[in-house]
């Protein structure tokens, strides 16, 4: 039993590390101890239980195991991810000299292929936040939710974490804010405008629909509420978009990540400078802002395939 917790020991202090000294978020940690509790379980199933019995050929065996396991079957980004956890506590254990020799440095994860976000039109996004119109306090509320997501551009989990404080205004008392202050991956704040459109379903919605919410609970500071009065999860918002895109009739499905698809593309498209992009979207490199510039070329060998009389 000693050597069995010797492992674990070492796995769980690096999940802390990554959690409180390198900052990554709760849904991060998450996937790294889902990941690295298959990984341990496999070593365990070959004898292996401490951190300097793990072999290159063990490693291997590991990653040759994740591609050709049918139960479940991984998709290549999901076998990247794992491998990437895996190798990340392989360099955890050298720097903390638990092992003498990184044994998982030679293994490359699998290359992947470039998935371009998926956009959906102006003309559409129109069409789908017109399908939340109406006076009900539902109504209210699910239109100022998909309007601040598409006009900020805002991950849904950090859409359903704000506060009422987090909507910021320019202090003329005029209604809703002219900003929003979002907290991303790792507890990174970025301050995002908001357009009139956002601004207009915000206003309505605080002033309309969120006192009839909040007399139904427990007293919260959460922007967004739900049914009974408690802070919309990330699972109602998912159910709040699929009604709504159910209601517009678009043909096809969506998801939260749909509106950040289409306002980083739309952006572009209207001329906005791919840095000034990163910074609104929260990345840390241009390089995955800049993924979307795929997309805007993408509409314009299309749109010029169409339009010139000698494309075709």
């Amino acid at each position: 039993m000693a050597e069995a917790s010797g492992l674990s020991v070492a796995v769980d202090r690096y999940l802390r590390h990554v959690a409180i000294e390198r900052g990554l978020s709760a849904n991060t940690v998450a996937a790294y101890t889902r990941d690295l509790g298959v990984y341990v379980a496999f070593l365990a199933s070959r004898g292996v239980v401490t951190p300097e019995g793990i072999s290159p050929a063990d490693v291997s065996a590991f990653a040759q195991h994740l591609g050709t396991r049918a139960d479940p079957p991984l998709v290549a980004s999901s076998m990247a991810r794992m491998l990437s956890s895996m190798r990340g506590l392989h360099r955890f254990l050298l720097g903390e000299s638990l092992v003498t020799v990184d044994v998982a440095a030679e293994t490359k994860p699998p290359k992947l292929g470039t998935r371009l976000p998926k956009a959906i039109s102006i003309e559409q996004m129109s069409g789908l936040l017109a399908a939340t119109e109406g006076d009900h306090p539902q109504s209210l509320r699910d239109r100022a939710l998909l309007e601040l997501l598409y006009a900020t551009g805002a991950r849904v989990s950090e859409a359903v974490a704000l506060n009422v404080d987090d909507i910021l205004t320019d202090g003329s008392g005029s209604g809703a804010g002219d900003a929003v202050r979002l907290f991303g991956k790792g507890g990174k704040q970025r301050i995002v405008p908001v357009g009139s459109y956002a601004r207009a379903a915000l206003d309505a919605y605080l002033v309309r629909a969120r006192p009839v919410f909040s007399l139904r609970g427990r007293a919260t500071p959460a922007l967004f509420l739900g049914a009974r009065g408690q802070r919309v999860s990330r699972q109602n918002a998912w159910l709040i978009i699929r009604a709504v895109a159910e209601r517009a009739d678009l043909g096809f499905e969506i998801s939260p990540h749909t509106f950040r698809h289409s306002f980083a593309t739309h952006l572009l498209a209207g001329g906005a400078d791919v840095r000034v992009v990163q910074e609104l979207l929260g990345h840390s490199s241009v390089a995955t802002t800049q993924i979307y510039t795929l997309v805007t070329a993408d509409s314009l060998r299309d749109m010029y395939s169409t339009a010139h009389p000698r494309a075709r």
